[in-house]
């Protein structure tokens, strides 16, 4: 099987030794995105839900970097530093993906990478 390693300036570059994601055959293995600005390589200025839209901003341009989008994406990992914000990530998840919904974690995590408030990563099967 061949691998194809997804790179696009359309969201932040890695900040440790990964890749933003990872095609095996069809199916696409993001790493974790967390809120910041491809721009600015800065964490986005905000609360909870304007760091939870960048996140998914970044991960549609990896999504279309890979030649997919959230309509074929399968399982998506979120962490947050604090479970209060849960009913805000799902509302803004809502925003980005339709029913059926992809499977789904939520996990509160002690901290993040740059003091974010959420990272998410995702699994995406292409047709």
């Amino acid at each position: 099987m061949s691998l194809d390693y997804i790179a696009t300036s359309q969201a932040p570059g890695a900040i440790g030794p990964y890749s933003q994601a990872v095609r095996a055959g069809n199916t696409v293995y993001f790493s974790g995105q967390t809120p910041i600005d491809p721009a600015t390589g800065a964490l986005v200025d905000g609360d909870i839900s304007a760091q939870t839209h960048r996140v998914f901003d970044n991960l549609a341009a990896v999504a279309k970097a890979a030649g997919g989008s959230f309509a074929q994406v399968v399982r998506v990992g979120i962490y947050v530093t604090d479970l209060a914000n849960f009913a805000v990530v799902n509302g803004i998840m809502a925003e980005y993906f339709q029913q059926p919904y992809p499977a789904r974690s939520t996990i509160q995590v002690a901290a993040l990478p740059k003091a974010a408030q959420v990272e998410i990563d995702m699994i995406m099967v292409l047709d």
